[in-house]
């Protein structure tokens, strides 16, 4: 697969009118005075199923011909993708099949089956993902959207992206530097790739947990690196083997450096969303506003957009945050 252009980012975009929704760019004075900047917040937790994943899935899903949707989709996700893809595959009338970690929050594998998905299980820290999704796909013939390395993904994602754009415009203002919440780096590419296409001197930087900083180092090299681990940071919604080659191709010639980040911050990011913003976020989801929040000092007096990515958190988890101090 070709990396999408911004154009596809486009097409996708009239393919999502109406089906995706809109969602605002919103600013805290709480924000501002927290960070001495001017912070520009696109929530992408109020998207439909919760997260920006219904945007690449739904885009993907519409590419495919009658008889490839008729055999039905296949994905594999911590829970956001495998969301998005089975509320998509619904509205196409396709059967839709996730493979999920075991260990993927209880809110996530519900929802997924509430949209009719089968789910198929498996564990992350000892058996091979794409192996257990090969078995799906041949046992079932579906087509397999994958979460991040997927033109039509990427192209979905960028949607985010054009939309930062356009109301940046429409405001008058030109932003210094966009953080996005980054696993195998389909939105950041997506984003980037629109950002990038209106705001060429705006730095985008990607934000990664402690310890899966994979996509820091492949910008730091050049080349794809891998996380030595799959599990074991609160992040679960951006824990990935490695970059995506589409959207690296993409990022390696637009982003800035790569942001890293605590759990212990991240867990600060989704007090603060919930308290000052009043949103809702997951951890993985708040880890561009945990790297805004733990690197302000820097961008005092900066314009700085901040992409909240999903808030598909499990209740006991989302009350033990706010009642836990840092």
């Amino acid at each position: 697969m070709k990396a999408p252009t911004i154009e596809d980012v486009k097409s996708a975009a009239r393919v999502l009118q109406g089906k995706a929704f809109r969602t605002p760019l919103i600013q805290s004075e709480a924000l501002d005075q927290a960070t001495g900047a001017k912070i520009y917040i696109k929530p992408e937790n109020l998207q439909r199923t919760g997260s920006f994943k219904f945007r690449g899935a739904f885009n993907a899903i519409s590419r495919l011909s009658e008889e490839m949707r008729s055999r039905g989709i296949a994905a594999s996700s911590s829970g956001n993708h495998a969301q998005g893809v089975a509320a998509a595959a619904a509205m196409f009338g396709s059967k839709a099949t996730i493979v999920m970690p075991d260990d993927a929050p209880a809110l996530k594998i519900t929802r997924t089956r509430n949209h009719g998905a089968e789910v198929v299980f498996y564990d992350r820290a000892t058996e091979d993902r794409e192996a257990v999704v090969e078995s799906v796909v041949e046992a079932s013939g579906a087509v397999f959207i994958h979460p991040f390395n997927n033109t039509d993904v990427i192209a979905g994602q960028g949607t985010v992206g054009l939309e930062i754009a356009e109301d940046l415009v429409d405001a008058d203002v030109t932003p210094d530097r966009v953080l996005v919440c980054t696993g195998g780096g389909g939105l950041t590419a997506g984003v980037a790739l629109a950002v990038n296409s209106q705001f060429l001197d705006a730095k985008i930087h990607s934000v990664e947990p402690e310890g899966f900083d994979d996509y820091k180092r492949s910008l730091e090299t050049g080349q794809i690196q891998a996380n030595s681990r799959q599990a074991g940071s609160i992040c679960d919604a951006i824990l990935t083997p490695s970059p995506g080659s589409i959207g690296f191709e993409i990022n390696r010639e637009i982003l800035s450096d790569g942001l890293v980040i605590t759990d212990e911050q991240a867990r600060a990011a989704v007090r603060f969303a919930y308290h000052d913003l009043k949103l809702v976020t997951e951890p993985g989801g708040a880890a561009a506003l945990a790297g805004l929040l733990s690197n302000a000092e820097r961008w005092t007096g900066e314009t700085i957009v901040v992409v909240i990515s999903g808030g598909n958190i499990d209740p006991p988890v989302f009350s033990e945050i706010l009642e836990s101090q840092s």
